[in-house]
């Protein structure tokens, strides 16, 4: 090989290996899809358990939005309940929080979702996403598994957190909160130190995809 081609083919080689690294790394630390900063995928009228349908647009712009991936056939996801119900109440003037389930399981159906919200007395929209797009749109593969969205119209809502609530799935155990401190931040114009965990529960199962 000529001595002034070596040169460009290492550099080729280089720059492919390159472009194959940034085309298989996850989009965010530990998300496969979204980065923080990224525009917060919208849903529109997905079924509820209270019969309605509803989209992002329909909430209060001025406020930012939590959600929540949960759903009925994981425990992780029972061990949080109270912890997102008190979260939702405590927050009921100042954000939005939503809870979707993107679970294909028969446990986790929408007739069976209203029958969970019920007997807790969720006081928050609980979504069911039986198509599984937001889910995989969020590259939520975990429950529960927490976003907090920007204020702003549906197009300017961006992630400013994402993963768990806290550190410990059992909450007396609990020594580092995440989602409430991020909030907080965004509430006062500010960062959170914290913008992404790792989300611990049970693995949401998506269609597999074939090539």
């Amino acid at each position: 090989m000529p001595a002034v081609l070596a040169p460009l083919r290492t550099a080729c080689c280089f720059l492919a290996f390159a472009v194959c690294c940034a085309a298989c790394a996850p989009a965010g630390e530990f998300n496969p899809t979204l980065s923080i900063g990224d525009a917060a995928p919208a849903w529109e009228k997905l079924p509820g358990v209270d019969g309605e349908e509803h989209s992002l647009a329909d909430l209060d712009p001025k406020l930012p939005v939590i959600v929540v991936f949960i759903c009925n056939s994981c425990d992780v996801a029972a061990d949080y309940e109270d912890r997102i119900i008190a979260f939702a109440e405590k927050h009921q003037d100042d954000a939005a929080v939503v809870a979707i389930c993107a679970s294909a399981k028969p446990a986790d159906a929408l007739p069976r979702l209203r029958e969970r919200a019920e007997a807790k007395k969720f006081p928050f929209i609980y979504l069911h996403d039986k198509s599984q797009q937001i889910g995989q749109a969020y590259g939520a593969n975990y429950t529960p598994e927490f976003f907090l969205l920007s204020a702003g119209k549906p197009d300017e809502r961006r992630i400013v957190y994402m993963g768990a609530m806290d550190d410990s799935t059992y909450a007396d155990q609990v020594k580092a909160n995440y989602l409430e401190p991020a909030l907080a931040a965004l509430q006062t114009g500010k960062e959170p130190t914290t913008k992404e965990t790792a989300p611990r529960g049970c693995r949401i199962k998506y269609p597999r995809k074939r090539e």
